[in-house]
């Protein structure tokens, strides 16, 4: 243990601390721009300067350890004047037109400049206005507002290890972007928004589609109907102001009826749908000799990923839809049919946890008619709540509303599709009752759940042992794609997630997602499944009932035409754009 002081207070904290983390554990917070709970990032920014007693200069707080005896001040008139110095330079080199700004009031350069007190700028601006990049439909890049902080390119590094993002130029001209100054759409970028999610400022954010929903819900023409992922309703009530992890379920369906949505439908369904799905593909692969492993396709991060940088493996890939867009195709066909609607005047808005769910949606893939898309507009979590607010809403006060039917009667199996290893529990909850013909003495998988990177476990099938895993991240999707790759993974069914922890530490999410916020959505989930009447996903009535009424049978004509799909080789490198921005180097 090493014995400090900081502001005259004695402090005792473990040897290898940052005077940082020192101050924390004794409530004295020392304001960072660079610095983000799990990323490595270290003295880009500056902000964290402190006085050390002795020492000629000031030094960084996040990239300094402790040492017995220091005496650390962290707001000295010397270091204040620093610290504001260092942001006033930072901002003359941002746009700072906040109010056009979609961060605006949650903006963490904002919030450190009104600590300062910074209410007049001393230095002029120096900022040169670059093109911005929204040639994608899910992520939005503006170079103008990028504070070179590092997160951005931390977190697709060393969390996803897609390396997309790098740092070109230098000073005051220097920029991080795709290599070259390439388009986000011209790079292997995966659109999994944790970028975006980690972003201080408004540098990196989602495609704004707030606008396209209102003008739907105000087309007299059309009918609007939405559907409710399964881990917003344990997030989107931080995006409201409540505490995290609690659970918004009612709310929510409450919130939507009040904005103007005809009907408010529960993921969850198809969630259910595609374990039916899924888990008949997966017995008939292990029965006729198919290709295993078989890999789980909910998440639209990894199968970009997988047919940029494993196409080799693509066979291995469940040739299901995800939830979102089983939901879409039964919207417009099943439904459509149900209530004598044409399919071009329904409307099918998904919320999601997901930035990589805007892309999935305009997949050529991705439709019943073969030239509408299925799902014609995504909102994430973070645009949900602003609606909700420009509306008024008292989303505290609302009274709990259940989903609408046919698409909501859901199980506990469903809800925990919203957590890694939530699929993967859920196929095996339905899988090993079909195939052993009798019930599971106990429907909790505690071997796949948690926050670990790679989770395995061993179930019986039949009188025989079959392993499978669990991984969340890119990077550990890296290393289990690779032994796929290979031909030494061991296991005969995998679940990959893009974002850490799944859904619930998707790219949309809330911001200031980290560890112990995951843990506690995580939790949520898992009460969600505990509370359900029904909690396997062939049990659910209504999904019985669809099958027998439209679909037929598991893996039929029907079903195959509009719940599964194919993957391809995806090579989306161009030359165009780096013609266009080269220039600005």
């Amino acid at each position: 243990m090493i014995n400090l002081k900081i502001n005259n207070t004695p402090v005792t904290v473990e040897d290898g601390t940052t005077i940082l983390n020192a101050a924390k554990q004794y409530n004295i917070k020392i304001p960072t721009l660079c610095n983000y709970p799990e990323l490595h990032i270290n003295s880009e920014c500056r902000v964290c300067v402190v006085e050390i007693e002795g020492k000629k200069g000031l030094v960084t707080s996040c990239s300094t350890t402790v040492q017995e005896g220091m005496a650390i001040k962290t707001n000295s008139p010397r270091v204040l004047n620093a610290r504001k110095t260092i942001t006033e330079l930072i901002l003359a080199n941002h746009d700072t037109n906040c109010n056009a700004c979609a961060k605006n009031m949650s903006c963490e350069l904002q919030n450190l400049s009104n600590i300062l007190g910074i209410d007049e700028f001393r230095f002029p601006s120096v900022l040169k206005m670059e093109p911005i990049d929204d040639h994608n439909s899910a992520i939005v890049r503006n170079p103008n507002r990028c504070i070179k902080c590092g997160r951005c390119i931390e977190v697709c590094k060393s969390v996803q290890s897609v390396n997309v993002l790098e740092i070109m130029g230098r000073g005051h001209s220097m920029q991080i972007t795709p290599a070259f100054g390439r388009y986000l759409s011209d790079e292997f970028c995966t659109f999994c928004g944790q970028c975006a999610s980690v972003c201080p400022v408004g540098a990196i954010l989602e495609k704004d589609d707030t606008d396209k929903v209102w003008k739907a819900i105000n087309d007299d023409k059309k009918r609007v109907i939405v559907q409710v992922a399964p881990a917003v309703r344990v997030s989107l009530g931080e995006e409201l102001g409540l505490k995290a992890g609690t659970i918004v379920t009612g709310k929510i369906v409450s919130a939507l009826k009040l904005l103007g949505f005809d009907d408010v439908f529960d993921t969850d369904f198809t969630a259910d749908l595609t374990i039916i799905e899924e888990g008949n593909e997966l017995i008939q692969r292990i029965t006729n000799g198919g290709t295993l492993p078989m890999m789980t396709s909910c998440c639209p991060g990894w199968i970009s990923f997988a047919e940029t940088y494993y196409p080799e493996i693509l066979p291995n890939l469940s040739t299901c839809k995800s939830p979102q867009q089983m939901f879409g195709a039964l919207a417009k066909t099943y439904y459509a049919k149900k209530i004598d609607i044409k399919p071009e005047d329904l409307y099918v808005v998904s919320i999601m946890p997901c930035t990589a769910k805007k892309y999935e949606a305009i997949r050529p893939e991705m439709t019943s008619d073969g030239v509408n898309q299925d799902i014609d507009v995504v909102l994430t979590v973070r645009e949900l709540g602003k609606i909700i607010k420009q509306m008024g809403i008292d989303f505290e006060s609302l009274e709990d509303t259940p989903f609408d039917n046919p698409f909501g009667i859901t199980t506990g199996a469903a809800a925990i599709f919203g957590a890694t290893g939530g699929v993967m529990e859920a196929a095996l909850r339905t899988v090993y009752e079909v195939v052993n013909k009798k019930p599971l003495d106990n429907l909790n998988f505690t071997d796949v759940r948690g926050l670990e990177g790679i989770k395995e476990a061993t179930v019986n099938l039949g009188g025989t042992d079959v392993k499978v895993a669990v991984a969340h991240t890119l990077q550990n999707a890296r290393i289990i794609s690779e032994q796929v790759k290979n031909g030494t993974s061991p296991y005969a069914f995998i679940e990959i997630m893009t974002c850490p922890g799944g859904c619930i530490g998707g790219g949309g999410q809330p911001y200031g997602t980290t560890i112990a916020v995951r843990q506690k959505r995580l939790e949520a989930i898992y009460t969600v499944d505990g509370e359900m009447k029904i909690r396997k996903s062939h049990e659910n009535p209504t999904i019985i009932a669809l099958y027998k009424d439209f679909l037929g049978e598991p893996l039929g004509h029907t079903s195959h035409r509009l719940l599964h799909t194919h993957y391809h080789r995806r090579n989306v490198r161009k030359e165009s754009s780096q013609k266009n921005i080269m220039a600005t180097y």
